[in-house]
């Protein structure tokens, strides 16, 4: 029962963001959003950029990765907070 709850919760986000375009970086600070915090991973491989803009209650989070061995490098997941 929890499994089948659980793919139901995924397969609704999922839809839900299919028809919006993902977030990126640029497109945050395009629109406004302004960093609010930053942290970086201890092998320097990772790092985690916050977002906020004023007069939205959430933020915007944006995990990077940087790996040689994968192509593309450079991978970006940015998913907002509320």
């Amino acid at each position: 029962m929890r499994s089948g709850l659980f793919v139901a919760t995924v397969l609704a986000a999922s839809g839900s963001a299919a028809a919006d375009p993902p977030l990126t970086v640029e497109r945050l600070l395009a629109d406004g959003w302004e960093i609010a915090g930053y942290a970086s991973g201890y092998d320097n491989r990772t790092s985690l950029i916050l977002f906020r803009h004023p007069g939205q209650n959430a933020l915007v989070q944006c995990g990077i990765l940087f790996d040689v061995t994968r192509n593309p490098h450079t991978i970006i997941n940015c998913y907002e907070l509320r």
